[in-house]
């Protein structure tokens, strides 16, 4: 039986949004003694963007702070965050994915990766953007929509503030949705691509939380939140296969390709898809 956590929160009876559009490429480079909000927003506002989704590899941070994923304090939440972390030193990223959208109109993230500090650990997590400032760039690979808008906004289901996307269904190949709470991610990704009719397409960035973790090789993560991002994603002949890279409740990184009907979501999934 799939994993399943009871949210404080009614259930919503729309367990997938997703609105199609057409996904904008832009590569740019980080910018040195910016924070990671400033170096990754202002080149998707200058290019108009409304909403994009991100992902980088290689760069570093200095200085870094994250939080990771962690027990709820009381019934308000199924799953909460650790006390922020702040490592001395440069952080070395390896990977991380972004959503770019919008908090009180202004330029928000939601960033999840996986690093090496500089005691050499391999560690993840949620970064802190407003607070980690990049020290040393990196190429970034960006996919924005001029017409769909991502903007934060109470979940009643949760209980927490999400990013939400809104907008009025375009033309084009590509399509960003939100998959909620216990929904399996591996199937939520071939239900969006036959929605959309993409019998094959790609994942482009993404990121979110699960249940834990199964792999197809059989490995589990047993914690009850765990934070991840695509590392490669596909659907061929509607049949989707996420490579994702997995941070547990104690911070290691796990990678593998996702188990179908194994993988629930476990407070939200920002995703975009696009057709090949």
């Amino acid at each position: 039986m799939m994993r399943h956590l009871v949210q404080p929160g009614p259930i919503h009876p729309v367990r997938i949004d997703s609105i199609g559009g057409a996904a904008v490429p832009l590569r740019f480079t980080l910018r040195k003694g910016l924070t990671l909000t400033e170096a990754l927003t202002g080149p998707l506002i200058a290019a108009g963007f409304q909403s994009a989704t991100l992902t980088l590899k290689g760069g570093a941070f200095n200085p870094f702070r994250y939080v990771m994923p962690g027990p709820a304090d009381d019934a308000s939440h199924v799953a909460y965050f650790t006390a922020p972390r702040a490592p001395e030193g440069t952080t070395r990223i390896e990977q991380a994915n972004a959503t770019f959208g919008w908090a009180d109109d202004k330029p928000f993230l939601h960033c999840h990766a996986a690093w090496i500090e500089p005691d050499g650990a391999r560690r993840g997590g949620h970064i802190l953007p407003h607070e980690s400032i990049v020290s040393e760039g990196t190429e970034v690979e960006a996919w924005g929509f001029h017409t769909i808008r991502v903007a934060t906004a109470p979940d009643a289901e949760t209980n927490f503030t999400l990013f939400q996307p809104s907008g009025t269904p375009g033309t084009g190949a590509a399509v960003f949705a939100r998959v909620k709470p216990n929904e399996d991610l591996v199937t939520a990704v071939e239900t969006i691509a036959a929605r959309h009719g993409m019998r094959d397409a790609i994942l482009r960035g993404s990121l979110g939380s699960l249940i834990g973790a199964c792999f197809t090789d059989g490995r589990m993560i047993a914690d009850h939140a765990t934070e991840v991002l695509v590392r490669k994603g596909t659907v061929s002949g509607g049949v989707a296969a996420l490579d994702l890279l997995v941070v547990d409740m104690a911070g290691q990184v796990h990678e593998g390709i996702l188990a179908r009907g194994e993988n629930p979501v476990c407070i939200t999934f920002d995703l975009v898809l696009e057709k090949v």
